[in-house]
């Protein structure tokens, strides 16, 4: 069987160690450079030629890290890797997935093209802000679930008076899934958006009073519907609101409507790296969770073990 080697790319660099020490086995060496004019290169500096190679890069904050990624890709292949897998625990530009106005990029679509024609052999993600994605591209695809980091916590939080919300009507069906695995209700929260980023108004669908709300989303941006969404939810006479969020993008003026904000607790993993602390952030990892994944791949295992079962009521 083929060596397994895992790269980082440099927006995932610290996930990337902590997914090799999970794994066994030490972070692979590469070197990436930059040219006076802003091209970048990449080498590896130790062979992959017959390796089973996994480079770990979240598609976040620059364009350098896509480029990036590209580079790596089509390095491993012309090193003559057997397999060149490319985990994106974060995959940028999910949010443009359809065209919903006239003369619009598909932008979700047209990086799947890319990474396909870059020569990835197969993408490992984690909680795809729309689940068709999946089908955006041509070659396998591992969908791996935050759930399970998530659900865990939450047994541990003990909390009497549980109830889940869902941010926007989008995301009905992941808060759905956590209610029923809980025997529980959930609430949706209904927002009116001025433009892009910026939320007007949200009303809380469901009853509220005397609960602990928990809400799921997959990405926290600059935090305008979270902190909406939580004072809301505060004023109709819950107990406490927390949120548990895959991927903190965490843009523009996020610290600050973090800090206004009527929230307990911000859980998120770290698929991406954090931009700023607060105390009301705690970071959960991911890493075991695609060590795991990259064994039952290399070792053509089914995934499905890894996943916990939130159909389990059903």
């Amino acid at each position: 069987m083929s060596t397994v080697k895992i790269f980082a790319g440099s927006g995932s660099i610290e996930l990337a160690k902590k997914i090799a020490s999970e794994f066994g086995k030490p972070l692979g060496k590469g070197k990436l450079g930059k040219f006076s004019d802003g091209e970048l290169s990449f080498r590896y500096t130790e062979t992959v030629r017959g390796s089973d190679v996994y480079i770990v890069q979240s598609t976040v904050d620059s364009s350098d890290n896509i480029m990036e990624l590209f580079l790596m890709i089509d390095a491993a292949k012309r090193a003559s890797a057997k397999f060149v897998n490319v985990v994106i625990p974060y995959y940028g530009y999910a949010r443009q997935d359809r065209k919903d106005k006239p003369r619009i990029a598909v932008s979700a679509k047209l990086l799947a093209n890319l990474l396909t024609a870059s020569g990835a052999s197969r993408i490992v993600s984690c909680d795809l802000h729309a689940g068709q994605i999946q089908g955006f591209f041509d070659i396998p695809l591992d969908h791996l679930n935050g759930s399970s980091v998530f659900v865990p916590y939450v047994k541990n939080l003990n909390l009497k008076n549980l109830i889940f919300a869902s941010p926007d009507a989008g995301g009905a069906e992941r808060v759905r899934e956590y209610a029923k695995y809980f025997d529980t209700e959930f609430v949706i929260c209904d927002k009116n958006r001025e433009k892009a980023n910026e939320v007007k108004t949200v009303q809380v669908i469901g009853n509220v009073e005397g609960k602990d709300v928990i809400i799921i989303d997959d990405l926290i941006d600059t935090g305008g519907t979270i902190s909406k969404a939580s004072q809301v939810i505060m004023e109709k006479g819950a107990n406490s609101v927390r949120a548990l969020i895959s991927h903190p993008v965490l843009s523009g003026n996020a610290e600050e409507n973090l800090e206004d904000s009527a929230l307990n607790e911000l859980v998120v993993t770290d698929s991406i790296p954090l931009k700023f602390r607060n105390k009301k952030i705690k970071v959960l990892s991911i890493a075991g969770l695609i060590a795991k994944a990259i064994r039952k791949i290399h070792e053509n295992e089914s995934t499905s073990s890894l996943f916990i079962n939130m159909t389990i009521l059903d």
